[in-house]
């Protein structure tokens, strides 16, 4: 398992070589999220993401282990960027790895669907000059309903 919060961008090829670097993984399944240039109908200039050092961490290799023990999976990479962000910047990568690809794209997308609600990070779009603080969408969060988590 890597669980890593930087601000350095990352290589998706060397994190797929890692992950598929098991001879028993018979799947990988990837997921790369970049800074888009609208959102909700507003153009969007830049982003700012920030987070609470450790404890977004802790929750990260919380969730995954989650997922670990619903799915079997053998390994997870979850990278996620902070700091100030251009359009086109890549901003989280999230790998699985495993036997079947079923249970990877589940897994993947349960990490993501956490992502996108739960973990600690706040995320702040510059529109027009302005900062605009984000939250999460109705969407994400009917997304995240489907994996019956207890808070």
């Amino acid at each position: 398992m890597k669980i890593s919060v930087q601000t350095e961008d990352f290589d998706v090829q060397k994190e797929y070589a890692k992950l598929k670097a098991n001879p028993h993984a018979g799947a990988v399944v990837m997921f790369v999220g970049n800074v888009r240039d609208i959102n909700e109908g507003c153009t969007i200039e830049k982003m700012s993401l920030e987070h609470y050092p450790g404890m977004t961490e802790k929750s990260l290799t919380k969730i995954v282990k989650e997922a670990q023990e619903r799915w079997h999976i053998q390994d997870a990479t979850v990278i996620h960027r902070v700091g100030d962000l251009e359009i086109n910047d890549q901003i989280v990568f999230v790998g699985v790895s495993g036997g079947h690809r079923g249970e990877c794209f589940d897994a993947c997308e349960f990490i993501i669907d956490y992502l996108k609600t739960e973990a600690p990070f706040w995320k702040k779009e510059t529109i027009d000059g302005k900062g605009k603080w984000v939250d999460a969408r109705e969407s994400d969060d009917e997304a995240m309903s489907k994996w019956n988590l207890c808070k």
